[in-house]
């Protein structure tokens, strides 16, 4: 999982840096869709697996392809149709659907090579949904999304277990979309909605005009609340005790047993400790998050591996103005950073740091 973890941001890099210089349907299947789908394991050299220019007649017309079969037992499981990169691709799924329903495929993608977008028959069986059930851009990769993704890999693709899980994700990421549309412009009706539950009055034009930039600002505060509430949860691993030494207290979940590491004379910062809760939310999807430790000296504030010197992940030079984040990769790189919300840009040098040791 790692190594898929580690190719996909690499093709996502790729795709980022290649994508102005592609100009035709053909460049673009060839330099970004069948790199994307060999990633998944499927060997894109073999028709018997990968069948390019795939055979879906529709009704009287005969010949109609699709670009791509991915085939099992010599049927198609997954049709993909590709068109350019510069092309938008909502006026494109009525192709799709009218392929879909001539074959046994379970599944169809659309894609221009950066967008992608995954459907299936969950709302009247062989007929192709008009929405899709999943989708997601490649330059802009989330950790939710990489997971999905990797239910489509060759070697753990289950067709039964992807068209159980299929309607979840499809209401999920609708859901997620609409409080996305709704975080900063929130429509008339949600905010009738919420009044609903708070406001007896009626709800005039004036009132939901005065009530919407309350609305957002609740939003927000809310959601930064939630976090930093899961930041003081996490800092309750750490304590500074009466004589102003700093103890970093490991629970080992086998014995309940505690490990303090105490380090006198040297002051840990809030700031260092902030920097410390933010790299471990940024890897525990990577790795145990129980395995993170940190070491303050006086020069920089440590963050290890195993609690081992010699893993160490990074470094935070938060002791001066001049701020900065090392991280132990073969040239030592050291980046500026003004605040400690800074790291979160550096998640994937993390993540690359941590995959040389595990």
């Amino acid at each position: 999982m790692d190594n898929f973890i580690e190719q996909l941001k690499g093709l996502s890099k790729r795709v980022s840096r290649i994508q102005s210089s592609i100009k035709t349907e053909e460049a673009t299947k060839t330099s970004l869709i069948l790199p994307f789908f060999q990633l998944l394991g499927y060997d894109i050299f073999n028709p018997d697996e990968f069948t390019p220019e795939f055979t879906a007649d529709v009704g009287i017309k005969k010949g109609e392809k699709v670009d791509y079969a991915i085939m099992s037992d010599g049927k198609p499981i997954i049709l993909i149709e590709a068109k350019s990169v510069n092309e938008k691709l909502e006026r494109h799924d009525s192709q799709l659907f009218r392929y879909f329903s001539t074959t046994n495929a379970k599944f169809a993608i659309l894609t221009n090579g950066i967008i992608y977008r995954f459907y299936t028959d969950l709302e009247e069986q062989n007929k192709m949904d008009s929405s899709p059930f999943f989708e997601f851009n490649i330059i802009d990769l989330k950790d939710s999304t990489i997971t999905e993704l990797s239910k489509f890999r060759k070697n753990s693709f289950d067709l039964e277990s992807i068209f159980t899980t299929a309607s979840e994700l499809k209401y999920l990421n609708k859901l997620k979309n609409f409080l996305n549309e709704q975080w900063d412009n929130p429509s008339e009706d949600f905010i009738r909605f919420l009044l609903s539950q708070i406001y007896d009055g009626i709800k005039t034009k004036n009132i939901l005009e005065k009530f919407e930039p309350i609305i957002k600002k609740a939003f927000k505060q809310f959601i930064n609340e939630l976090v930093n509430d899961k930041l003081n949860a996490a800092l309750k691993t750490t304590n500074i005790d009466d004589d102003g030494k700093t103890e970093k207290i490991q629970k080992n979940e086998q014995n309940g047993e505690e490990k303090k590491i105490s380090q006198p004379e040297i002051v840990t910062t809030e700031e260092e400790l902030e920097g410390y809760i933010t790299i471990k939310i940024l890897l525990r999807e990577y790795i145990n998050e129980e395995r993170i430790y940190y070491r303050d000296n006086r020069s920089y504030f440590n963050i290890l591996l195993d609690d081992n010197i010699r893993k160490w992940i990074c470094r935070l030079g938060f002791n001066s103005s001049n701020k900065y984040i090392q991280f132990n990769d073969e040239d030592r790189t050291t980046y500026p950073v003004e605040k400690v919300s800074d790291i979160i840009r550096f998640k994937d040098k993390l993540v690359d740091v941590v995959n040389k040791f595990i």
